[in-house]
């Protein structure tokens, strides 16, 4: 007498986790955009470029501080505690709020800052910072 045992393939368990996945996706998402990030405090300048600066021309506002801190407001000499008002009145006049700001590289940072603030307070939307282009 030969007993034979059957033996039963076992059916392998297989879990389908491709709803868990989507779902695990669907909250990341769903994190990343409710999550706030913190910013620091300060202004946004739009920095061309030294090496591949685009050129244009723009006649609205052009402000130049020499190396003696003498400012300068499209061809007439403003004093720093005058210059907020002096500039308010000609971005009223302007088309465009833009201003390019062109300062020698030994003007203390200071100066170059708070004539950015003052810009700001005065209602100008963009500043342009002019550069020279890097000799090679």
């Amino acid at each position: 007498m030969i007993l034979r045992f059957s033996h039963k393939k076992k059916d392998r368990l297989l879990i389908n986790i491709t709803s868990l996945i989507d779902v695990l996706f669907l909250l990341l998402i769903f994190f990343m955009v409710s999550s706030t990030f913190l910013e620091q405090p300060g202004m946004k300048l739009e920095l061309p470029s030294a090496q591949s600066a685009e050129v244009s021309r723009l006649e609205s506002l052009v402000l130049y501080i020499g190396p003696d801190e003498e400012i300068v407001l499209n061809n007439r000499v403003v004093g720093l505690d005058s210059l907020e008002i002096v500039m308010a009145g000609t971005v009223s006049l302007a088309e465009e709020k833009t201003l390019v700001l062109r300062a020698d590289r030994r003007v203390p940072h200071g100066t170059v800052v708070r004539v950015i603030d003052i810009a700001k307070r005065v209602g100008l939307e963009k500043l342009v910072v002019g550069t020279k282009m890097e000799e090679e």
